[in-house]
């Protein structure tokens, strides 16, 4: 440890030496001097040192190094934080910017797991004075600076639930608007310039780096947030920030959506730059942000058109927040569709073919309720607005790749509803009547297994196919119009039948099997639970001796095959009737039609 004499020369020797014969071993002495200092509390002697006229020479070339134990004094909120800060401000307006943005970012990169919004929350200001004083390179700057600070800020958790933004534990929404903050004075400097007419080289990197903050903001964090209208959160609100600053740096927002200007600037990732993009449309068009400033000469169907990429790499993410966007631009992208509209070129399109299989995903495997129902909804919103050929297709595509029984039995409701709009006067198209509807037809009277289907699984397809069988007999006038067509009908409702009646044997045979297993094995565990009772109590973990495939308890086993017997009875009873309903028609041919006005059996499970 240096006395204070010694000291006094050692500056002294700094003070008379030129700067290019100053050496690293002269830096980190330079250094450690003002570490001590700091370390024993002697913020305010460190002050005057560096504001001390004989000392300005020095401080110019070294005074860089300061600044590290500088800031990391200040995160400690000490007595002597008001001397830290206005050291650090002599050193920001005395040394030369370019080094002083060099240590920043050194000290960006170096942040702690645990400090990074306070970090970022006191380095912010002096970046941006540093980066103001720039005469060359200032937008290799900023981009460093915003490249350095947004990758710090990735390292936090968003902020999801209201309770979570308001609390704002780990500092992101102040980060965030300290960033909006930060980035002002070079909007201002971009706004100052016409886009059209940007010819200096600096002034157009400028924008580009300006730009690329926006569409990683809209990344990150704003793609994991929950923004609402109705409740402008910080986050919301920086949101809007990042949609003002767009049209401020001249760059179009549809230009950005619908005709991919961004790709003029460098991205790291082509799915991170349609993560950002599909933001950005669900911010216009679901939370409305500048909406009244875009362009109104762009027809619904060309904005969907568009808007389906977006919406297909939302929905192709397992994370609840794009989900809940995508399924929310879905939406609102087809809202403003006519209905049955969308031909069936677009459903050639990769997009329109992508979509609703993702969508399918959401419905069968999202463990998300309120995420299904929505996506039920839009599932359904797509369907209506389809016009009558694309709707024959797609729902022949979904019985085809499905596999799901729920999606099926829903598909199946939704052919019912076209037989029936069919069936108006005025509405008549080939599409649900006649051959056409028979070739659907044959795919919906099918159990892809045979003889050996899974009834339990399928029960949701197979209830409502029966509904519609009946259904079709019932409302035969229409259909008998064409005789080829009546007959081929009644074909495949005969083999259809005749299977499904071997398939409900074998599995009632197959389930009461396991039924009966079920309640000798409770018994025997019952039995065993009575003599461990009377016995020293040294027996004290009960095993079940024959467990079947299934983990779920012997009352949840017991109620699901309990159901599926009630089930299978159900069905032999709407095959019963379809079969009364089939001998009537032979009867008497010529009775009349019954009433359009026509209830199901059964309620059919739309999960």
């Amino acid at each position: 440890m240096m006395n204070e004499e010694q000291v006094n020369v050692i500056i002294q020797r700094w003070r008379d030496t030129p700067g290019e014969h100053l050496d690293l071993e002269d830096y980190q002495k330079f250094k450690d001097f003002g570490s001590a200092c700091l370390t024993q509390g002697d913020c305010e002697q460190l002050l005057t040192f560096l504001q001390d006229e004989k000392n300005q020479g020095l401080i110019k070339i070294m005074g860089c190094v300061l600044i590290a134990p500088l800031i990391k004094d200040v995160l400690k909120k000490g007595k002597s934080l008001d001397h830290c800060q206005a050291a650090i401000t002599h050193l920001i307006t005395t040394c030369s910017p370019n080094e002083l943005l060099h240590s920043l970012l050194e000290l960006i990169e170096d942040i702690a797991p645990g400090a990074i919004s306070e970090t970022i929350l006191v380095l912010i200001p002096h970046l941006q004075t540093v980066l103001l004083q720039l005469e060359e390179g200032k937008a290799a700057g900023v981009g460093s600076a915003l490249s350095a600070l947004q990758k710090q800020l990735s390292r936090l958790p968003v902020p999801y639930t209201r309770q979570q933004e308001e609390a704002d534990q780990y500092g992101v929404c102040r980060c965030c608007h300290a960033l909006a903050a930060f980035t002002k004075p070079f909007i201002e400097e971009v706004k100052r310039k016409n886009g059209n007419y940007i010819t200096n080289s600096e002034d157009e990197e400028l924008r580009t780096e300006l730009l690329k903050f926006c569409m990683w903001s809209l990344r990150e964090p704003l793609l994991e947030a929950e923004l609402n209208r109705d409740r402008k959160s910080a986050l919301w609100l920086f949101a809007a920030e990042i949609m003002v600053i767009l049209p401020a740096i001249h760059e179009s927002l549809s230009e950005l959506l619908f005709f991919n200007s961004v790709k003029k600037s460098p991205q790291t990732d082509s799915s991170q730059s349609t993560e950002s993009r599909a933001c950005l449309a669900y911010l216009l068009f679901v939370q409305l942000i500048s909406i009244d400033s875009f362009p109104a000469v762009f027809s619904p169907v060309f904005v969907l058109q568009c808007n389906m990429e977006y919406i297909n790499q939302l929905l192709s993410s397992k994370k609840e927040s794009h989900l809940l966007k995508g399924l929310a631009l879905y939406g609102k992208s087809l809202e403003s569709v006519q209905d049955n509209s969308l031909t069936v070129s677009l459903l050639e399109l990769r997009s329109f073919n992508s979509v609703p299989k993702n969508l399918q995903r959401v419905l069968k495997d999202c463990p998300i309720q309120h995420l299904r129902e929505s996506g039920l909804k839009v599932f359904q919103l797509f369907i209506n607005k389809l016009d009558h050929e694309a709707k024959h297709k797609f729902f022949r595509c979904m019985l085809k790749t499905s596999n799901h029984g729920g999606v099926e039995s829903y598909i199946v409701k939704n052919i019912r509803s076209q037989v029936e709009c069919s069936m108006q006067p005025g509405n008549a198209n080939r599409w649900f009547l006649g051959e056409e509807l028979l070739s659907l037809l044959r795919l919906v009277f099918c159990l892809p297994q045979g003889a050996q289907t899974d009834l339990l699984n399928s029960m949701d397809r197979i209830m409502e196919t029966l509904n519609l069988l009946r259904y079709l007999l019932i409302r035969d006038k229409e259909l008998k119009s064409t005789a080829d067509a009546w007959e081929e009908l009644y074909r495949i409702k005969d083999e259809y039948l005749k299977v499904l009646r071997v398939c409900i044997s074998i599995s009632r045979g197959y389930y009461s099997a396991e039924l009966k297993a079920l309640r000798e094995d409770q018994k025997l565990k019952a039995k065993e639970a009575r003599d461990a009772a009377r016995s020293s109590g040294l027996v004290k973990r009960m095993t079940v001796k024959h467990e079947k495939v299934s983990n779920m308890s012997p009352e949840a086993q017991h109620q699901v095959l309990q159901s599926a017997l009630v089930t299978f009875d159900l069905m032999e009873s709407l095959i019963v009737r379809i079969e009364e309903i089939t001998e009537e028609k032979v009867k008497t041919p010529s009775q009349t039609t019954l009433s359009t006005s026509f209830e199901p059996l059964s309620p059919c499970s739309e999960n």
